[in-house]
């Protein structure tokens, strides 16, 4: 029986790594080697083609006095941190609406979800049309893409539409795990209307609102197809994300081993934010 049991356990161990290696190869090959790569390359001058040279930090240097970089690093910021702030409270609002004793909320969960199914430049090159005609036609005056001043709005209407979909589902989630007695308990109390949420609600549905700052402000920092379809980083530069920066100018600017500079920052400091919101929305969840 013994060594039936070992058959059987190193069977599975088998099967166990025929599925994991062929995962971590391909993983490793169009993750880990080309962030390697690009990590390389950020110390050489590289145009993308021919020759290069070794260039040590000073890409690295030079960034910090580029300004059209530190312009897409503050563009890029502002949408995220409003973006975030947006599709958070519509998302909670649209999901405390879900959750209650209505009709049709089956329905009304997978139309509020389709926006996620749709591709983002699709959404974008919809949503571009709709700027550039629609809304002129309707108000009578120029297309807010055109705007230097307003342009970054139409992208944060854009991104919070489409982010809302997921948004809206994990608050959903967490509201369901609110226990119902909770809530009876409350209202003996006399917590009724705002004091309810304030005091029974957002304290337990806290691990959600986490998980859904830190995952919108990753993915509104990343913010680029609404870019390509909308803007294309105009108007005069003013709605250029600092992904659409990389690309553009890496790829077809002759500034690859500068901009894999711009990726190699650019990932810390995601990866920085990411870290010091957990650490600040976990320490709020132990202090409700």
């Amino acid at each position: 029986m013994a060594s039936t049991a070992t058959k059987i356990g190193s069977s599975r161990n088998k099967t166990f790594m025929a599925i994991l290696i062929p995962v971590l190869v391909i993983f490793c090959a169009f993750n880990t080697l080309p962030l390697i790569t690009g990590f390389l390359y950020s110390f050489t001058d590289s145009k993308g083609y021919g020759a290069f040279n070794i260039v040590g930090l000073q890409n690295y240097i030079d960034m910090f006095s580029d300004t059209r970089i530190l312009n897409s690093y503050l563009f890029t910021f502002k949408v995220a941190i409003v973006a975030t702030l947006a599709t958070n409270v519509i998302s909670l609002m649209l999901a405390i609406g879900l959750s209650s004793k209505i009709k049709f909320k089956s329905a009304l969960r997978g139309v509020y979800f389709v926006p996620r199914i749709l591709g983002a430049l699709v959404v974008g090159y919809v949503f571009s049309y709709f700027f550039t005609y629609i809304v002129p036609a309707i108000t009578g005056g120029e297309s807010i893409l055109a705007s230097t001043e307003w342009a970054w709005v139409a992208i944060v209407i854009v991104v919070v539409w489409q982010a809302c979909a997921q948004t809206t589902i994990i608050y959903i989630t967490g509201l369901s795990s609110v226990p119902e007695d909770v809530y009876e308990a409350g209202s003996l109390d006399g917590a009724t209307g705002w004091d309810r949420f304030r005091y029974i609600t957002f304290p337990l549905i806290m691990p959600s609102v986490t998980t859904n700052m830190v995952l919108v402000m990753k993915d509104m920092l990343m913010v680029f197809d609404q870019i390509v379809s909308m803007t294309s980083g105009g108007p005069a530069q003013s709605t250029e994300s600092i992904s659409y920066l990389i690309y553009n100018n890496g790829l077809s600017g002759g500034q690859f081993g500068y901009q894999c500079a711009n990726a190699v920052i650019f990932f810390i400091l995601i990866a920085v934010v990411s870290i010091l919101q957990t650490k600040f929305l976990n320490s709020k969840e132990e202090q409700l």
